[in-house]
């Protein structure tokens, strides 16, 4: 991983920004970030699906074994791993670095707590089965988890979900 900086990799190939617009005369900037971000809501889709699949595979496997609380807990906290570097390479395409994965984990608080209490209740009042009530949990906090590993991930990012805001520049490095 790598210190945390300010400057990220522009996608266009290093052509600068100004005025709002590509200096090369192309597209605005506002329709671009619109298509950034949901090129992002797709990515975060795909990796929560795999992240899903990856965590109910290790939930069902370690279920036999231990109580289904047991269970989710450690399958929750080893998807996380792999969670946050599928975030930040392929859905929010920023590099990993420590102080972002120190701080993911707060947004997982929240994820677990939504899942965590969605689970008890799904099981304990509605008399769901253990096996599926993790799935049905974790699609309630997909919102809550995408706006805030957003936050995390992409420092800067605006809150009606934007891409960072960069001071305008006339390099064209």
């Amino acid at each position: 991983m790598t210190r945390d900086r300010k400057d990220r990799k522009d996608p266009e190939g290093g052509k600068g920004l100004e005025g709002g617009k590509d200096l090369d005369g192309g597209k605005d900037l506002e329709g671009r970030n619109r298509k950034d971000q949901l090129g992002q809501v797709l990515r975060f889709a795909l990796v929560g699906g795999v992240n899903t699949g990856t965590f109910f595979g290790i939930y069902l496997l370690l279920h036999p074994w231990m109580p289904y609380f047991a269970a989710y807990t450690l399958a929750f906290l080893l998807s996380m791993v792999g969670s946050f570097f599928m975030n930040t390479y392929f859905t929010y395409r920023t590099r990993p670095t420590w102080k972002k994965f120190l701080l993911f984990p707060l947004t997982n608080v929240t994820n677990y707590v939504i899942q965590s209490v969605g689970l008890y209740a799904l099981v304990t009042w509605a008399g769901m089965d253990t096996r599926i009530a993790p799935l049905v949990a974790a699609v309630v906090a997909i919102p809550f988890t995408f706006l805030l590993s957003r936050k995390i991930l992409v420092p800067g990012a605006r809150a009606r979900g934007g891409e960072p805001e960069q001071a305008p520049t006339s390099s064209t490095v």
